[in-house]
Formats: C-alpha cells, sequence, structure tokens
C-alpha cells in the first residue's frame, strides 16, 4: 500500500476501528483486507503505544488464526483427486481423418474428445487442420470445404456443452479475404477463442503460404463465427479458467515450434504455463526422435507442459506419409506418446503438475527474460473441474533419487561417483595433501566414502595405502559389523587400523559424573554423544599425525533428519562426500559397485554384506552382540519414505499434504508400479496413517529441530538436481523458525484411506 493511504492511522481512531472489526469476528486476513493497509502496518502499529490495542481485542484476532476443523467426510472425498493438488489432466488426440470430409472428422474428433472426457481430462488438443484434414492442396480456396469446416467446427463445440473438457481442434477459416490456419479453443458449447499459426512453413515439401497467412497479417483481432459475436482471435491469447491456479493456456500450431524462438517462448514468458501444439508434421525417417527432442526441449526451456497432437493415418499420402506421434512433456521430461504408425485412433492422457511448474518458474530468477503480460489478452474458459476420486494417471515414482532404467541408473551411479571423485581430488590439491582419514563402521555410508577414497587415489595416481581407514568400535559394536569393517578395509588395499574407543568414552563418562561409568545402565543421549564425539575427536588428531584430510560419511538424508551429532561427531569434517547422496542413492551407489566389480570379488562380496545389515548408529547395546541394540528407521521413519519426503519437499516445496497424496500413490500397495531392482522381500508398501505419521516426524526434525545443523555443515560436491542443503547451495533457512505451517497443512490428509 502507498504511503498516503496508510497515514490516516495516526489516531486513535485506528484502534477503535480495528477492534470494532475485532469484534464482529473479522479474521486478520478480513482485517487487513477492509482497512486497506498492509499487514506489515498491522503489526507496527500493533507495537505502537499510541495504538496498542487492549489484551482481549487481540485474544479475539489471535483466536480467528486458529485453524478451523477440518470436515472429514469432505476431505476424504477430494484428497484422493488430483485437481486439488495441482494437476491437470490433458489428452493429445489422434483421430481418424478423411481428408475434405469435415462432417465424419467432426464425428471421430467428438467420439475421441468423449475418450478424453470419460478419463477425467479437461483439455483435449487434436491435430492441425484436423476438421477439414491438412493435405487438402489448393481444395482449401473452395467455398464448399470452408462451409463444411464452420459445419464441423459448430458440431464439436455443441458437443463440448455437455462435457467438463476444453476441446481444441485444428481448421482453416476465412477472415475478410484471407485465409488463416487456425486452432480453434472450443468450451462450454462456444467458440472461446481461435489461435492463428505464426510461421506457416513454405519449403521443401511445404506449400503454406501458397494458402495461408501468418497471423502477423490477421485484419482484425476478434470475428463472428458460427452465430457467435466478438470471439478473439490472434497469435496473443492465453486462456485460463477458474479453479485451476496456475493453468494457463497458450496454443501454436506445428511449424512455430521449430522457428528460432517459438511463439511458446514469449508466451511463457508472458504466464504460459501449458503449451498447445496442433500439428501435421509428416513423418520421414529419423523425424520422430527429433520431434521428440523439440517437444522436451520446448517444455524445459519454458518450464511448461506441453501436449503436441499430430496427423495420423488418414492424410493423403500423394506425396508424403503421417505417423500419428501425440505427446505430453513437462518440463523436459516425456510423460506419454501415442503409439506410431496405428489405424486406430489414439490418445494420449497424463498428469500436467502445474503447481510444480510455478514452483520452478518462482525459483529459476533467470526465467524471466523480456516477457511482456500486457502483450496477451486473457480469455476465461468456463471449465468443470472434475470432483471426487480422480487419482493420477502418470507415474510417481516411489524412489525419485533412483532412475528405473537400470542402463541410466548405472550411467547416474558411474556419474554421480565421479562427481563426488572429482570434488574430494579437488580438495586434496588445494589443500595440499595426498593422505586422507575416514572411520569405517561396516555400515553404508563409510562404505561409499571410502569407495569414493579409494577411487580418488586410483585417480590421482597416489597408492590407496595413503588412505588411513580406522574403525573405531564402541560399547554397542556389532560382530557383524566390526567384521564388515575390517574385510572392507583389507579387500580394498587401504592402511588399515582399529582404535577400541571404550577406555577413552569411559573416562569421560567417568569424567562428567556419567552413571554409566558406576555401572548403572543408563544409555541416555549423553551415553550415545560420548562414543561419537570421540570417533570424530580422534579421526581429526589422526589427520594432523598423518597430515591428511578427514573425509565426512554422513549422508544427506540423514543432514535433513538431524539425524547426526552436532559439532563434536559425524556432523564434522573437512570435506564430506555424501553430503547430497541421499540413504536410498547411497544403498544402490553400492550396489551398483558391487555389481560392477570395480574394487575385485572379495571387495563385493563385503559390499553385498553390507547392504543385508540393518541401518543402526550402533551406540546403545543390545541383547545380541551380533545384532544392533538401535534401528534408526525405527526411529526416524523408513528412509525410503523419508528420502520421498525430503524430495518433494526441499526440491518443490509442495504443501504436506500433497507430499502425502504423492506418496500414497507411490507407496500403498507394492504390487502396482515399477521398482528398481532390489533384493527379494524387501518391497514395502505403507498405509496413509503411516505416511502421514513419518511426514509429521519429518516436518518437526527438518524445519524444528535441525536446521542449526545445516547451518554450518563441512563443504561437499552437490551431485544431483535433488539438491544440497549446504547453506553455501540450494537451501538456507533460519535455525529458529517454525514448523506450524506445514504441520497446520498436513491436518488436510485424512487419516484413513478413502
Amino acid at each position: 500500500m502507498g504511503e498516503a493511504k496508510e497515514s490516516r492511522y495516526t489516531s486513535a481512531d485506528f484502534r477503535k476501528e480495528l477492534e470494532r472489526l475485532a469484534a464482529e469476528g473479522k479474521s486478520v486476513s478480513e482485517i487487513v483486507k477492509d482497512l486497506g493497509i498492509s499487514a506489515e502496518t498491522v503489526n507496527t502499529l500493533k507495537q505502537d503505544e499510541k495504538f496498542r490495542i487492549g489484551a482481549s481485542a487481540f485474544s479475539s484476532l489471535a483466536g480467528k488464526m486458529r485453524i478451523p476443523d477440518v470436515d472429514v467426510s469432505s476431505l476424504r472425498k477430494e484428497f484422493m483427486n488430483i485437481y486439488r493438488h495441482g494437476f491437470v489432466r490433458v489428452a493429445a488426440c489422434v483421430p481418424e481423418v478423411r481428408v475434405c470430409d469435415p462432417a465424419f472428422n467432426a464425428v471421430k474428433t467428438i467420439e475421441l474428445a468423449g475418450v478424453a472426457q470419460e478419463k477425467k481430462a479437461i483439455l483435449a488438443v487434436f491435430p492441425e487442420l484436423g476438421i477439414s484434414g491438412y493435405s487438402c492442396g489448393d481444395l482449401f480456396f473452395q467455398d464448399a470445404l470452408l462451409r463444411s469446416t464452420l459445419d464441423g467446427i459448430r458440431a464439436v463445440a455443441d458437443a463440448t456443452a455437455l462435457t467438463d473438457a476444453a476441446v481444441i481442434v485444428g481448421a482453416p477459416l476465412k477472415v475478410r479475404d484471407a485465409l488463416f490456419n487456425c486452432a480453434v479453443v472450443l468450451c462450454g458449447g462456444k467458440i472461446a477463442g481461435i489461435a492463428v499459426k505464426s510461421f506457416p512453413a513454405n519449403y521443401r515439401e511445404f506449400y503454406e503460404l501458397r494458402h495461408f497467412r501468418p497471423a502477423r497479417e490477421l485484419p482484425v483481432d476478434s470475428i463472428d463465427l458460427c452465430g457467435q459475436k466478438n470471439i478473439p482471435i490472434g497469435a496473443d491469447l492465453l486462456f485460463e479458467t477458474d479453479g485451476l491456479p496456475g493453468f494457463r493456456l497458450y496454443c501454436e500450431i506445428c511449424e512455430d515450434l521449430w522457428t528460432p524462438i517459438p511463439p511458446s517462448s514469449r508466451a511463457a514468458l508472458g504466464g504460459a504455463t501449458v503449451i498447445a501444439n496442433l500439428s501435421a508434421s509428416n513423418i520421414t525417417t529419423g523425424k520422430d526422435e527429433y520431434r521428440r527432442s523439440l517437444v522436451a526441449n520446448q517444455s524445459a526451456r519454458c518450464i511448461a507442459g506441453y501436449i503436441y497432437s499430430a496427423a495420423g493415418p488418414g492424410e493423403s499420402t500423394t506425396d508424403l506419409a503421417w505417423d500419428g506421434h501425440a505427446m505430453i512433456a513437462e518440463n523436459g521430461v516425456m510423460l506419454a506418446e501415442t503409439e506410431r504408425f496405428s489405424w486406430k485412433p489414439g490418445i494420449a492422457v497424463t498428469d500436467i503438475d502445474v503447481d510444480r511448474l510455478s514452483r520452478d518458474r518462482m525459483i529459476m530468477t533467470s526465467f524471466r527474460g523480456d516477457g511482456d503480460v500486457s502483450a496477451y489478452r486473457t480469455v476465461n474458459l468456463p471449465l468443470r473441474v472434475p470432483t471426487g476420486r480422480i487419482p493420477p494417471v502418470r507415474e510417481i515414482p516411489r524412489f525419485p533419487y533412483v532412475p528405473l532404467d537400470p542402463a541410466l541408473r548405472g550411467r547416474r551411479c558411474s556419474e554421480i561417483c565421479e562427481i563426488q571423485v572429482q570434488g574430494l581430488a579437488k580438495r586434496m590439491k588445494a589443500s595440499g595433501v595426498s593422505n586422507l582419514v575416514i572411520g569405517v563402521s561396516g555400515g553404508l555410508d563409510s562404505t561409499q566414502a571410502l569407495i569414493v577414497c579409494a577411487r580418488t587415489m586410483d585417480a590421482l595416481g597416489l597408492p590407496r595405502k595413503n588412505i588411513g581407514a580406522y574403525s573405531m568400535p564402541g560399547f554397542a559394536t556389532s560382530t557383524r559389523t566390526r567384521d564388515s569393517a575390517t574385510r572392507l578395509m583389507e579387500a580394498f588395499g587401504v592402511d588399515a587400523g582399529e582404535i577400541d574407543i571404550r577406555p577413552a568414552c569411559m573416562q569421560m563418562l567417568k569424567d562428567i559424573g556419567h552413571p554409566f561409568a558406576t555401572g548403572k545402565q543408563v544409555f541416555d543421549v549423553t551415553f550415545e554423544n560420548v562414543q561419537a564425539g570421540q570417533r570424530t575427536s580422534t579421526l581429526f588428531r589422526l589427520a594432523n599425525l598423518r597430515r591428511a584430510l578427514v573425509v565426512g560419511t554422513g549422508d544427506l538424508s540423514e543432514l535433513a533428519l538431524g539425524w547426526c551429532t552436532y559439532g563434536v561427531g559425524d556432523h564434522m569434517s573437512h570435506y564430506n562426500v555424501n553430503a547430497s547422496v541421499p540413504k536410498t542413492l547411497v544403498q544402490y551407489m553400492i550396489r551398483w559397485a558391487a555389481a560392477s566389480d570395480i574394487f575385485g570379488l572379495k571387495a563385493s562380496a563385503v559390499l553385498y554384506d553390507i547392504l543385508d545389515t540393518e541401518i543402526s548408529p550402533e551406540l546403545v547395546p543390545g541383547t545380541d552382540s551380533d545384532k544392533p541394540g538401535q534401528s534408526t528407521e525405527a526411529a526416524v521413519g523408513p528412509y525410503e519414505l523419508q528420502d520421498f519426503n525430503i524430495y518433494y519437499i526441499t526440491r518443490y516445496g509442495f504443501l504436506p499434504s500433497k507430499v502425502a497424496f504423492l506418496a500414497w500413490n507411490a507407496w500403498h500397495d507394492r504390487t502396482i508400479g515399477e521398482w528398481p531392482e532390489i533384493l527379494p522381500g524387501t518391497r514395502h508398501q505403507y498405509t496413509l496413517a503411516e505416511i502421514k505419521h513419518w511426514l509429521a516426524l519429518f516436518i518437526l526434525r527438518f524445519f524444528k529441530l535441525s536446521q542449526f545443523k545445516r547451518s554450518c555443515v563441512p563443504d561437499g560436491p552437490k551431485v544431483g538436481s535433488g539438491g544440497s542443503l549446504s547453506p553455501r547451495g540450494d537451501y538456507r533457512a533460519p535455525s529458529d523458525g517454525e514448523e506450524t505451517p506445514w504441520l497446520d497443512d498436513l491436518r488436510n490428509t485424512p487419516d484413513e484411506e478413502p
């Protein structure tokens, strides 16, 4: 608000007005809106002695800020609706077509639009000039064809009155004395608007300028058509709809995508989040891959969803052929495609996450450019957003950090390891050292860190004996992990040692007066952290002795959950190679190393044994020397679930209720969907109550309890798009913030499955 408007609140009248509104039951947001002032001004005035409101009035205001009770029955019904979580379901359609037969083509369009409607899509995109047929040649100049095309448009428009969806069809339209290649947007029984091709193709086999004018030659910005008045027409239309925030549709046509700066690029900068491309791209060998890369790359450059529909068999084969290749991509990822060369109607249906697109645009400050919102006209689409249970049709990966495709996963694991090696090697060169020190526990994280250390020495041409690797058994070290650590260090050929930390820990416990030193079985956090601290202190002194760097082993998951001993424990090192590698990915990195046999059969056998070991800090003694007395996942939750939460909350900033929705769809049934190859018997599933429970714990630990640990972490390389939590990299946050908004939203998740 401007200074002049707020200057009137400089008298005692403000207090009376504010008290009156509070007494009427107004919420804080309503009060701010009614008074026409900013929330910041309200907060300032509340602190001003002259205008301070009585305690009762402010108590009333505070009461209005409480989260209202949730209607459980309604919550269960709508929780499973993708449209309530920022998704929009769309369809790319390839209908059967006959050249110069608009009546037939309109019927086939209506039939396929009905399929899209049945699948709960709210947008169906059809091919370029699909009502008339693309390959009509000079028959486009025939009035009979043009009039019949209008009849076809009218028929499809009438059909949309019975659906919830918008339908976009291609048609030649005469505007005054010129023909234009158009995308006609139909919704609610009417023509909402008409997009016009900006760049008619006119080279090699294409002769579009023989028939059509480009959009820049339009003589008007609105037309009367099919009994409607003042229909907006042009290449500057953005379509929006109530009830779908973030959904802004732009249409371009075929060749527009092939140009150096496609119209959709500027439209995206102007606010478009979903791009529809009506195409009649013919097929030549290899063109499908080029077409696919264009669509995927444009969706990435625009940070948008891109819906591409192309003409299929049925178009004239006088000189060309058609493969019916329809695609839907989102921010560089191909989500769905139709079968090519099929004589049956084709339809690709998927869900575009416009919420995610908006989030990515908000973060990427480079997504600004020369976009001019004022250069576009906004057209309202009277869509009816489907209600009730509508689960996603797109795959929700259970392991967002782990590619499903084995070949891709192998390449990723190799590349991540190389990134870790490059980071550590650079730090060694910069520090002028040729030695490393690392603690090896026989667990996952130290194993992966040791793999990186060994490969770093190999890359630098240094002997692996320059790695001082130490197992440091404490009061709770199991025989299994102790043996694994010994065997691993031997197999890797490092300078291995074992330091029993129990005497030093006992002396510390005695010095501070801990009950354990007098024989009492007290296993509190002090007991645990004395051991963790002793290990790290020993490693740093060994590094001094060996003129070496201490290599950290803690992973991204532990850092997100605060599962590390601050300062004096595993929180600290000289350089942490695992800093941005989540636990689920650590497991697959080790599995890749074992399967690749890069360290030999003996080492691979140990690696597989380590993968079979339960994850535990081993700081509290158990009843069996061969089994840990603690389970990490029993304390902080299953890592596969928590890594899922980490990814969607830190990478995308999603609402917890949306994360729970995604998690339930990914994890509620182990028998559906794809899995990466894992050991038999390790496929889990979780109820919605379990998902909600562990997500609540994640929210508490991440937002409330552990940011102070992340505010001062050692250096370490970022390895993936999932990000890192370093304050020097992807994530900066106050160490004393609150978790309340996230827990409040989580209440929008029902406790039971609908």
